[in-house]
């Protein structure tokens, strides 16, 4: 009889030469690729552009640095601040930071206004109305390496220093206080973060981890081998990510690489946790551990490949997305979890049976006649509460579905309240000096001088001067003189201020609204086609065209993906009813989560609005992750039932899978909890929704939910397969 293919790869990770050469191929690849190619981490972190050319705001910054060239550079704003007023020593502090700019420029600084040159009367008239604040730039090449301009941060903290200026005291004390903002700022306050949160992030997830491990198998060895496959696996994903980063092939996102290690730790753990309690369960009936091993990657192999390609089609789909930081991360995650669901059945299996039944001590799983050779327990586990649920979804499904529908229906009645900012300086710290730089501008000065909107049109020869009727408008406080284009006499730039926070969704809504006003005006002053020579550009029409390129890609990703895993579910289960309601579960799971999350951030941890990129990010990993424990389940529930009753393989499905998968939910969630910690609030964001999301799949959704539905489908729960036509 010919052996089942996973069977085969099973001797041949198992088997004496198998093992050793599968674990010496690994090595050799991680020890290889680790001298022939950088890590992703060493690879310098560049902020990559998001909006594509198509977009308007990306239309009128093209137009604006053709015809309005300025060779100044990009801008630090050093924003000075004494919250009982400025004094003139003050004035005299910052002209002689500004002197000594002039005399020893930083590193790649291109220009600094002659602020030491000026009367100090002049430079106290650019004070705010409180005399507390004023705002001076310095200005730095475009395109410089954020580490570089960090250095040049570094060396103007020191003559700051030297001023008596203080940087990280309290704004309350009484002295003089700087903070770093603006486009430079803004850019080394968020690489300075995520490179701190990749180390902490590294070392919180390990730590739970392995605390987890340890509670839940109470072998010191056993908690330890999921994480040295998972340091193999990214001993191989590192330098091969560092690879295609350094070719071009991909942009590295520090942002990416740090959910993707969290993703590693997390579904890592579980596709390992999958193998071992199968090869633990076997190890109780066999004697011969490389038989056993055969056993169990027959048994899980199908699962779990299965699992890990959901996961990474699933993942994939972001590169669908035209928003680039969607895109950016498409590739490190579809590919580390690649590399991990091989990985679990490449080098687990040749760690596990290389060192035997000690990996489970002092809880060594032993057959009956082993046992009582050498006088001790099995130690076999009996799944009395796995039991008990099993009994109970079965004869009261009804019950069940209501219950748990009800409760996800409930959260995710919440989703239509959530607030959403696309405002990257909202997921700061409120303490990091960039951001409080934004929030001394906003309280001293206009909140439109934030960020003005740039207005560039083409008046196609027709002599029009709109800024009046601009100035007319109720939510503009402010309209700079016209500015002709220096190459094309008919492009025109108004500048002009919003009254309120130019990153606000009120702002955000007035982008539309003044793009028909313009539209409207232009075309009473005669300009034919004027919906074609009108461009918004600035902070505020970039973070609009963020928040319409965000519903487009949500619009494209979610269906994609649901239909390629429901292709791939229906490949696997042969099961139409199946694919349908295995999905529909994960998908009122995914709402309930949002809702949920929304409930904790907002009411509990104080957040006004969440990350505009959170519903999709959680929607591709919840689905995807989700799908992986319905996937582990059912899959053992179709195997029991080839041999038993509809009701009793509901059952015995709940109770095989119950441990395992409580197991590997209780790590994924606690790994995505750990984003939680960190400072910067889109993490912690995603962590809460995601981990919230895990739980409720391993607790409501995969252990009563699902079996529910398949035991009030009966047959009809594998229609049109095979075990259709089994008697009931």
């Amino acid at each position: 009889m010919k052996k089942h293919p996973l069977e085969q790869w099973g001797s041949m990770v198992a088997s004496k030469k198998g093992r050793l050469l599968a674990l010496a191929f690994w090595v050799l690849l991680v020890v290889v690729f680790s001298f022939a190619w950088p890590q992703i981490n060493s690879i310098e972190s560049e902020s990559g552009k998001n909006l594509p050319n198509t977009e308007m705001s990306e239309q009128a910054a093209s137009i604006i640095a053709e015809q309005f060239p300025n060779d100044a550079g990009t801008p630090l704003l050093l924003v000075w601040h004494r919250e009982n007023g400025l004094t003139p020593d003050d004035f005299s502090a910052i002209q002689g930071v500004y002197n000594e700019l002039q005399a020893k420029p930083l590193a790649h600084q291109t220009m600094v206004p002659p602020f030491d040159q000026m009367p100090p009367q002049a430079l106290m008239a650019s004070a705010s109305e409180n005399g507390s604040t004023i705002v001076t730039p310095v200005f730095f090449e475009k395109g410089v390496a954020t580490d570089m301009l960090q250095d040049s941060l570094d060396k103007l903290s020191k003559i700051m220093e030297g001023y008596q200026v203080q940087l990280d005291d309290k704004l309350s004390s009484d002295a003089l206080h700087v903070r770093y903002s603006g486009p430079v700022g803004i850019a080394t306050d968020a690489v300075s973060l995520f490179s701190q949160a990749d180390v902490k992030l590294l070392i919180a997830t390990v730590l739970l981890v392995l605390v987890l491990l340890i509670i839940i198998y109470r072998s010191p060895l056993l908690a330890i081998i999921p994480l040295i496959v998972v340091g193999l696996a990214y001993g191989v994903i590192s330098p091969t990510l560092g690879f295609f980063a350094e070719q071009g092939w991909i942009d590295k996102d520090s942002q990416a690489v740090s959910i993707m290690t969290v993703l590693l730790f997390g579904a890592g753990t579980d596709y390992c946790l999958f193998l071992i309690s199968k090869y633990r369960e076997i190890l109780f009936d066999v004697e011969d551990k490389t038989v056993a091993m055969k056993l169990a990657v027959k048994e899980t192999g199908g699962a779990i490949l299965m699992s890990a390609l959901t996961v990474v089609i699933g993942l994939a789909t972001l590169s669908l997305a035209h928003y680039g930081a969607f895109q950016r991360f498409a590739v490190p995650f579809s590919f580390g979890v690649l590399v991990m669901g091989v990985a679990a059945l490449v080098v687990l299996p040749a760690i596990l049976v290389l060192i035997g039944r000690v990996a489970f001590f002092p809880f060594t799983p032993r057959t009956e006649e082993m046992a009582n050779k050498k006088g001790k327990k099995q130690h076999k586990p009996s799944h009395k509460v796995s039991h008990k649920i099993g009994h109970f979804v079965t004869h009261k499904p009804w019950v069940v579905i209501a219950v748990t529908v009800i409760l996800l229906g409930g959260l995710a009645a919440f989703v239509p309240r959530i607030q959403y900012t696309f405002d990257l300086l909202s997921s700061f710290p409120k303490d990091m000096p960039s951001r409080e730089g934004f929030t001394l501008i906003e309280e001293n000065f206009s909140p439109g001088e934030l960020a003005p909107v740039q207005l560039v049109i083409d008046t196609e020869g027709t002599d029009i001067n709109i800024q009046q009727q601009l100035e007319a408008i109720s939510y503009i406080d402010s309209v700079a003189d016209v500015q002709i284009g220096e190459k094309n006499k008919n492009i025109h730039l108004y500048e002009l201020n919003f009254n309120a926070n130019p990153y606000a969704q009120e702002s955000l809504a007035h982008i539309p609204e003044l793009q028909k006003e313009v539209i409207k005006i232009l075309e009473a002053q005669g300009l034919n086609n004027a919906e074609k020579h009108v461009w918004l550009g600035g902070e505020t029409a970039s973070q609009y065209d963020t928040q319409q390129i965000t519903k487009r890609d949500e619009t494209v990703i979610m269906p994609t993906m649901i239909a390629l895993i429901a292709l791939l579910l229906f490949v696997y289960l042969r099961s139409i009813t199946a694919t349908v309601y295995l999905l529909a579960t994960v998908i009122i799971s995914y709402f309930g989560a949002l809702g949920a999350g929304w409930l904790i951030l907002h009411h509990i941890m104080g957040a006004e609005a969440i990350s505009g990129a959170i519903p999709l990010y959680a929607f591709v990993f919840l689905v995807a992750l989700g799908e992986d424990y319905n996937i582990f389940m059912i899959s053992e529930i179709w195997k029991k039932r080839k041999t038993t009753d509809h009701l009793s393989a509901v059952e015995e499905g709940v109770v095989r899978t119950g441990s395992v998968i409580t197991s590997a939910g209780l790590i994924l969630a606690g790994t995505f909890a750990v984003l939680a910690t960190l400072p910067i609030q889109v993490l912690v964001q995603f962590g809460v929704v995601t981990a919230i999301g895990v739980l409720l799949d391993t607790f409501i959704v995969r252990p009563l939910l699902v079996p529910a539905i398949t035991t009030v489908l009966g047959k009809y729960a594998f229609w049109p397969g095979k075990l259709f036509k089994k008697d009931a």
